[in-house]
């Protein structure tokens, strides 16, 4: 085998008919694999499943493929697929191709830090203003009419990510349990269903030279339901541990100039139209989600199928989220 662990070179420019091609993989990535690959003149980024334990419903590739597909073509900031293969054969597993775009990933405080307050600020605000330019989107006009079902989103997610949770365990996580009981027995019915995200987030986007989104990355729990999900999961992610040179724990939402979480939810209400006078819920059960996804990591982490640096350090997050979520559920939402 031929290229980074996980993608075979040799196979995948026999599939291409290309010249020989070099690829690296990106950094940063906790679940599905990305890579930058190019054959001298053209550029393209890879995605394919992760190795091993591969959930069901999880890491779909067509689904990616066809979502950036629509939201591409509709003028969203996605990138461009270009090539979608179902066939294992070729380097293993299902992947696609995409179109190479330019930006920066912030996802290291001090490079947060460097922009100064007021870029900071507006950058943030930008991040906000493309979610709610996703939650405006038709799906019916986009061709993603029927790429969920809206209506019992919310119900689906809290059973789907328990099921998650129980074929993901490695250890017992204190509170974990009674978090998901307590999520279960008050369940939101949500307003108007929307295309959303799944994972939306400051490091999964790329960020263009005027601080504006130049595209949205990972779609990979992409569907239809209820576009507050998007935001609790953002404000749960403002709160999370940065990248930082002297290990010193930071987070996004304590770099100079970052609006607070009350901020935030007040200008996507502003720009969306929609309520977010109650997001407890929401927030308690993002918090969830994303310890499951995390446990998910550390179970791959601790069976040998990761791919990359920084796992070992994955378990010891799920622990506070797990009390954020239940802090969340007691009505306290922090940073506001």
């Amino acid at each position: 085998m031929s290229g980074p662990r996980g993608l075979d070179l040799e196979r995948l420019r026999a599939y291409l008919g290309s010249p020989p091609l070099s690829a690296t993989m990106f950094a940063g990535g906790r679940s599905n694999l990305t890579y930058a690959v190019t054959d001298g003149t053209q550029r393209w980024v890879l995605r394919r499943p992760p190795l091993g334990h591969v959930l069901p419903t999880a890491h779909d590739m067509t689904r990616e493929h066809r979502v950036l597909d629509a939201l591409s073509r509709a003028g969203f900031p996605a990138p461009r697929p270009v090539r979608l293969c179902t066939d294992r054969d070729v380097i293993g597993a299902p992947f696609y191709l995409m179109e190479h775009v330019d930006g920066t990933i912030y996802r290291d405080a001090a490079a947060l830090e460097a922009l100064g307050p007021e870029a900071m600020h507006r950058l943030v605000l930008s991040l906000v203003d493309t979610l709610a330019a996703l939650h405006a989107l038709e799906p019916g006009a986009i061709g993603l009419g029927d790429f969920g079902r809206p209506e019992g989103f919310n119900e689906r997610q809290v059973r789907r990510w328990k099921k998650q949770l129980d074929a993901s365990r490695s250890r017992e996580v204190p509170g974990i349990e009674k978090l998901h009981a307590r999520l279960a027995a008050e369940i939101p019915a949500g307003g108007p269903g929307a295309v959303v995200h799944g994972d939306y987030r400051l490091d999964n986007v790329l960020i263009g030279d005027r601080l504006q989104v130049s595209a949205v990355l990972d779609w990979e729990m992409s569907t239809l339901g209820d576009p507050l999900s998007d935001v609790a999961l953002m404000l749960v992610y403002a709160g999370r541990p940065l990248l930082t040179q002297d290990g010193a724990p930071r987070t996004s939402l304590s770099v100079p100039g970052h609006p607070s979480l009350a901020e935030l939810a007040a200008h996507y209400a502003e720009r969306s139209g929609r309520d977010v006078s109650d997001l407890h819920w929401y927030v308690a059960f993002a918090a969830f989600k994303l310890a499951v996804i995390l446990e998910g990591v550390h179970y791959r982490y601790v069976q040998g199928q990761t791919v990359g640096d920084g796992f070992d350090t994955v378990g010891a997050m799920v622990g506070p989220l797990v009390t954020q979520g239940h802090e969340s559920l007691d009505g306290t939402l922090e940073g506001n």
